[in-house]
């Protein structure tokens, strides 16, 4: 288990001190953070005695994983609030137990957030002022502000995955269900920790403070505005897929017409040749040894002039014949699959 600790005496000036002090202290706050590492429980529920914290919320915030919640113990709060992780999409817990002068916060994994904050707090006298709740606050800030962040990535994605809608990407709807994932995992605990900031803002608790109040409604709009944005995010990945959708039923009527065409141009070739075909003596050109120039050259003329009206009619552009190919060969592999799906 890893211990540090940060003792503000209340003018601005904040220091980091070696041991927690026992007892209570006339002035200031402390800040005690803990990175529990294994089965440190018991250590952890020795060094919160110092604030009279209930043993049994200790090791049921400690030892279980739980949403964001605020627990009223009238002499100390346990507020249970999520950080983002650095490595991946994913969110951390963090247990906060806070009195009148003693903020102790208990995690299990590293956090650049509380890293940050700490160096912060130990620089800035703004921060190293106020009391523990107002410090319980700003935490609080940084760690949603964290989960916001999410959204600022989301929306340099979303730009991507409209292009791939609109070409009609096959990757796209593993890229939605990765993004999706991943906006799911944090409104999962951005709509509990709104809950909480809520509470805090609203409670009635002697431990928070006016000021304490007024910094945590601020934390809540952020919280807020994640939410919101996270609802948002979620109705745009519906847009992208149905623009998906769209551009697939647009490029398979592409490739359906390029066959219609296809077709109606060896129609008549088709009749020609059946005609020919015929296995009589008397049929017209039979006996002229130029007869299958000149029917191959009717042939020719037909398939030219068929073109020609379709293009005439604007039903085709006129594309090159790499870009006819590809799009005819497109409706082939599908229409070769279709019996199989």
């Amino acid at each position: 288990m890893q211990i540090r600790t940060i003792r503000a005496d209340g003018s601005g000036i904040a220091a980091a001190i070696e041991h927690p002090p026992q007892g209570s202290i006339d002035s200031g706050w402390v800040w005690v953070d803990v990175l529990v590492e294994g089965d440190d429980v018991d250590e952890v529920v020795d060094l919160l005695a110092a604030i009279e914290a209930d043993a049994l919320s200790v090791r049921d915030a400690v030892e279980e994983d739980d949403l964001p919640k605020v627990d009223d113990f009238g002499h100390h709060l346990v507020v249970v609030l999520h950080g983002l992780r650095e490595d991946r999409i994913a969110t951390y817990e963090l247990d906060c137990f806070v009195n009148d002068r003693f903020l102790v916060t208990v995690r299990r994994t590293e956090s650049a957030a509380i890293d940050a904050m700490w160096e912060q707090v130990l620089v800035s006298q703004a921060l190293a002022t106020g009391g523990v709740d107002e410090l319980l606050a700003r935490v609080a800030d940084v760690l949603t502000r964290r989960l916001m962040g999410v959204l600022e990535a989301f929306d340099r994605t979303a730009d991507d995955l409209i292009t791939k809608a609109l070409e009609a990407d096959e990757q796209l709807l593993g890229d939605l269900l990765a993004v999706r994932g991943d906006l799911n995992t944090v409104r999962r605990v951005v709509n509990p920790q709104r809950e909480a900031l809520d509470v805090l803002r609203t409670t009635a608790s002697p431990l928070v403070t006016k000021k304490g109040q007024r910094r945590f409604s601020d934390v809540f709009d952020v919280a807020n505005r994640t939410a919101d944005g996270l609802d948002a995010a979620r109705h745009t990945l519906a847009e992208i897929l149905d623009a998906y959708r769209g551009a697939e039923a647009r490029d398979a009527t592409d490739v359906t017409m390029v066959l219609t065409i296809y077709a109606a141009i060896m129609l008549p070739l088709s009749v020609v040749a059946g005609f020919f075909g015929m296995n009589f003596a008397n049929l017209p050109l039979s006996g002229d040894p130029a007869g299958w120039i000149i029917v191959t050259a009717a042939m020719v003329i037909i398939a030219i002039i068929s073109l020609g009206v379709f293009v005439a009619l604007g039903w085709i552009d006129r594309p090159s014949g790499r870009k006819a190919g590809k799009a005819l060969g497109r409706g082939l592999i599908e229409a070769a699959r279709a019996p199989a799906q």
